[in-house]
């Protein structure tokens, strides 16, 4: 993550905007008083609490670990041919 200052946060608003929202980097501002922020695009911060939603759902992370077990043992789910067809509109 990038740091900046407050005042050269301010004073370059427009390019540091454009920095954050196009390579998706996090910029942290940092204040005299010690009370920084962040400044991300909100493309990020969806997906950051998306990911916070799942990884806090015991559900979905169990079934996700479990997806990972079938996954590796090849014991899943495999569509026939006719249904992938369908699935891909082939």
């Amino acid at each position: 993550m990038e740091t900046t200052t407050v005042n050269t946060f301010q004073n370059n608003l427009k390019s540091f905007v454009e920095q954050v929202v196009n390579q998706h980097i996090p910029l942290r501002v940092i204040r005299r008083t010690g009370s920084d922020f962040v400044v991300m695009s909100a493309e990020d911060w969806e997906r950051d609490q998306e990911t916070l939603y799942v990884l806090q759902n015991t559900s979905l992370m169990r079934q996700i670990a479990d997806s990972s077990v079938t996954h590796n043992t090849g014991t899943g789910y495999s569509p026939t041919t006719e249904q992938l067809n369908a699935i891909t509109r082939i």
